[in-house]
């Protein structure tokens, strides 16, 4: 026997060698799929269960058996490894959503290993059973197993997004993934966002970061939105606890992933002893099976805060979790986006419905066929019986009948296994149920496989129910901090005032001044504008409060009041222009928010008639660069915004004088992106609404173009249903014009007329007359030739505009105080 010499050298054979080695273990062991989320050991364990009929519906099983059939079949590496990944997929501090239901010891948070296998019983959790669903319908390949004796699937045909739900971690050769685990709810959210054509800023929207199984704290948003948009981020993730003063106690209820209890109490235990951290006397493990509770008593002179602080900085209470996310893409590892994720597991999906839908047609056709051949033998049954009785044979048969009534082979066969049952009229009538029923479902199949878009309608409902089934809250909770000070931290939170004028000028004037000043003073009347400009409103608020600005295209900005640039009472301000980023937009409204709650309402009015009414938490998230507030029509603009407490009138006017009254509450509540409804109806298509006043004042103002207007009681503006046509607000024939504007006035406010060409006028609310809706109005302003009024707003007198300033800062010391306790917090957090 002759033997062939290769000459190789050396270097070449141990870098192919080493590179199939490579490409075995990233294939075959350490990265997932990112279809299914799976690796080939959880791949096997999850098909051996499904074959052996091991589903959460039926009685446990025996591990060992689970894990003996799993080697034996499908994964030759040893039963250690097969029944290590059977107990991480059945611990729930493991997985955010357990594919294995346990019975028995599985280890604890405390680092405590699970009872051998011989002990422990185990199904499917109901989650992982939507993982294989269709997998009979020819969804997805199989490749032979280890020895050829049988088949496994590729890759799962999964109907939940398992990669993101449940996460990964795993380390290669060369590489390493760590893919953490989020909210099921958020990420099919985010797909049928997604599919909807949403964009990548609003996909991370919706699903705000991980979401651990051991909850816990995330600390600032950097590492998320860095994970997201490139694939890696480190985030911070801090145990969460409660301050306790009376017991001079701190619990700690939620620990960081992946980090067990024990290390956490050791640690501490090593790190008072080391006098790194003072005000400690005694840790107690208080943990049952309700949830983690490790009591930290504290010392009488200790600062909670400051403890806790130095806990998060010398112990493994706060940890850092690195991202990596990286996964298979066609058997090529790739460090995906999220939106890439997303859109592989979208594909995915596609690919599975459309297969399962082929493989159902063709049943249903193979169906329809028998069933049309057993019609046929049903109509011509007189004539079949004798023919069969005088056949000799059952070929003969079989070919008498295909002949006779043009049969195929398969229809011959059904009709020659036909029992006699079949020729009851009842029978005959579930036939033909049965036949129509298919017919329908042929056709509906071939028009889902020639339109992608009910493909994706499919997807979008399956995801749907899955989120109602396995849908949860979130557990982790995420703050919007960065770094260990923020910027925030440094500025204390005092009362400032917030000076907007007509132009769009704004400026942040500390209250000191207000109050130095007292009564008589020029005050924010007083301060320097541009010529013609004049201050439209202004906020008392706290510095670290938001304030929403809104524009005529329907997007909304937030600052912190600390961001607008501090100036003193003279000085102009800052075009608003400069601060926010706006695109070729109009800053329309403005609202100061101290807290987003649930009890209160934004209410937005088009130049179109349309109203919205949003919850006050639907903005709760802010972003610099802007959302959408409200989605327009093409042409469509917003006018006004107003924040409500959810029971107040609205009442909207007309640029040709007619207006409505209603009750907020007929507009029903919608979300942040919706059009909104319709408010009032314009009859003539060159109208438009022009403002929108909130009843809380005795009367409306209301000034024309042409420099005329006048005050009206509310009483005589009739409540009325939201969306009809109205009742007259001012005649604007002749000598009016078209109306400007209305305002809610009570008798000690100032109105501020000016004039497009710069002419302007201040005059007490007090002389422009009280008269009924249905007339012209007195004179307001007396213009220059071609002059129209531009614009005008109601404001206090001067005396009384510092008076409310006063009064409102005192009215909020209490709020003031609780905003100085959190600064204070972080101020000891900072030292």
């Amino acid at each position: 026997m002759s033997e062939k010499i290769i000459n190789e050298s050396i270097e070449k054979d141990m870098r192919n060698s080493y590179l199939d080695y490579a490409m075995s273990v990233i294939v075959g062991r350490a990265i997932p799929d990112v279809r299914d989320g799976l690796k080939p050991v959880h791949r096997r364990v999850l098909y051996s269960m499904h074959e052996l009929g091991n589903f959460h519906n039926k009685a446990y099983k025996k591990s060992a058996r689970i894990v003996g059939d799993t080697m034996g079949r499908y994964h030759p590496h040893g039963d250690a490894a097969i029944y290590d990944t059977i107990v991480r997929m059945a611990q729930d501090f493991s997985m955010r959503y357990m594919l294995v239901d346990g019975h028995g010891n599985f280890g604890s948070i405390d680092g405590d290993n699970a009872a051998a296998m011989r002990y422990t019983e185990i199904r499917m959790a109901s989650v992982a059973e939507e993982m294989l669903k269709d997998i009979e319908k020819n969804t997805v390949s199989f490749s032979p197993n280890f020895d050829g004796s049988l088949e496994e699937p590729d890759v799962l045909p999964s109907q939940i997004p398992n990669l993101l739900m449940n996460g990964s971690s795993g380390i290669a050769v060369g590489m390493a993934t760590n893919i953490p685990p989020h909210n099921l709810t958020e990420v099919i959210d985010g797909l049928v966002a997604l599919i909807d054509g949403a964009s990548e800023e609003e996909i991370i929207k919706m699903i705000p970061g991980p979401d651990f199984p051991t909850g816990g704290l995330i600390v600032g948003k950097g590492g998320i939105f860095s994970a997201y948009k490139t694939g890696k981020g480190i985030i911070r993730v801090r145990g969460k606890a409660d301050i306790d003063e009376k017991k001079r106690e701190i619990n700690i209820t939620e620990i960081p992933y992946q980090v067990t209890k024990k290390s956490i109490i050791e640690s501490i235990v090593n790190v008072v002893k080391a006098k790194r951290v003072d005000g400690i006397s005694g840790v107690h493990d208080r943990s049952d099976r309700k949830g983690i509770s490790i009591i930290i008593e504290l010392k009488k002179d200790a600062n909670p805060e400051v403890v806790l602080n130095r806990l998060y900085a010398y112990t493994p209470l706060e940890n850092t979790f690195g991202i990596i996310n990286l996964a298979l893409v066609g058997k090529e590892p790739k460090v995906l986006p999220l939106k890439d994720m997303l859109n592989h597991f979208i594909e995915y999906r596609k690919e599975i419905v459309t297969k399962r839908c082929q493989f159902e047609l063709k049943q249903a056709e193979d169906r329809a066929h028998i069933l049309e051949g057993l019609r046929t033998a049903l109509a011509n049954i007189d004539d079949i019986i004798p023919f069969l009785k005088k056949s000799k044979g059952v070929q003969e048969a079989r070919a008498g009948l295909i002949e006779k009534y043009s049969l195929s082979e398969k229809q011959a066969n059904a009709i020659l296994d036909m029992k006699l049952q079949k020729l009851t009229s009842l029978e005959r009538e579930k036939i033909d149920k049965e036949h129509e029923e298919l017919k329908k479902k042929i056709e509906w199949l071939i028009e889902v496989l020639g339109d992608i878009r009910k493909v994706l309608d499919i997807i979008k409902e399956e995801l749907l129910e899955i989120k109602k089934k396995y849908g949860d809250e979130r557990r982790t909770e995420i703050l919007d901090i960065q770094g260990d000070i923020t910027v925030e931290e440094l500025i204390p939170n005092d009362q400032v005032v917030v000076v907007i004028s007509n132009k769009g000028y704004v400026k942040r004037v500390s209250l000191d001044e207000y109050r130095a000043q007292k009564r008589g003073g020029k005050g924010v009347i007083g301060s320097e504008t541009r010529d013609e400009d004049f201050v439209r409103d202004l906020v008392v608020t706290n510095n670290h409060n938001y304030l929403m600005f809104f524009t005529d295209h329907g997007r909304v900005f937030w600052l912190k009041a600390y961001e607008i640039p501090e100036a003193g009472r003279y000085a102009m301000g800052r075009s608003i222009v400069n601060i926010l980023d706006l695109k070729d937009e109009k800053v329309t409204s403005w609202i100061s928010v101290q807290k987003f709650v649930e009890n209160e309402y934004l209410i937005m009015s088009t130049r179109n008639g349309t109203v919205k009414r949003t919850s006050l938490m639907n903005f709760s998230r802010p972003r610099k660069t802007g959302i959408i507030a409200i989605t327009l029509k093409e042409g469509d603009r917003l006018v006004d915004v107003v924040k409500t407490d959810g029971k107040q009138d609205i009442i909207l006017a007309t640029r040709f004088g007619q207006s409505i009254r209603f009750n907020e509450t007929q507009a029903r509540e919608i979300g942040r992106t919706a059009q909104g409804v319709r408010g009032i109806k314009l009859k003539n298509k060159d109208d438009a609404v022009v403002g929108m006043a909130v009843c809380r004042k005795p009367a409306i103002l209301t000034i024309t173009q042409n420099g005329y207007g006048k005050r009206t009681y509310i009483e005589e503006y009739r409540p009325q249903g939201r969306g009809g046509s109205g009742v007259i607000n001012i005649k604007t024939s002749g000598r009016n014009g078209y109306v400007v504007d209305v305002k809610a006035v009570e008798e000690e406010d100032q109105a501020i007329v000016i004039g497009d060409k710069g002419k302007t006028i201040r005059i007490p609310i007090s002389d422009i007359s009280v008269i009924g809706r249905n007339t012209q109005g007195v004179r307001i302003i007396r213009l220059d030739d071609k002059e129209k009024v531009a614009s005008f707003a109601v404001v206090k007198p001067e005396e009384k505009e510092i008076e409310e300033v006063e009064e409102q800062a005192e009215e909020t010391k209490e709020e003031k105080s609780t905003a100085e306790e959190i600064f204070e917090d972080k101020e000891l957090e900072t030292k």
